[in-house]
């Protein structure tokens, strides 16, 4: 996904880890609306916010929020 594409759908799970051994970085996975499944990198705030089930939508250029 490019950081220009908008798009919508439902946390279906939520994972961190430290791939660099420096740096933790918190995931997740998004069921889209038109069925594929995303890896998506968040922020901790908005991770921390979610669970799964929630839906989430990212608007063109912009982060991804929950609804």
């Amino acid at each position: 996904m490019d950081r220009e594409d908008g798009w919508s759908g439902i946390v279906v799970k939520k994972s961190r880890a430290m791939y660099d051994g420096a740096n933790l970085y918190r995931k997740l996975e998004i069921k889209l609306d038109s069925g594929e499944v995303q890896d998506v990198k968040v922020k901790r705030d908005l991770w921390k916010q979610l669970e799964v089930g929630d839906r989430v939508t990212k608007d063109a250029g912009a982060d991804p929020h929950r609804d």
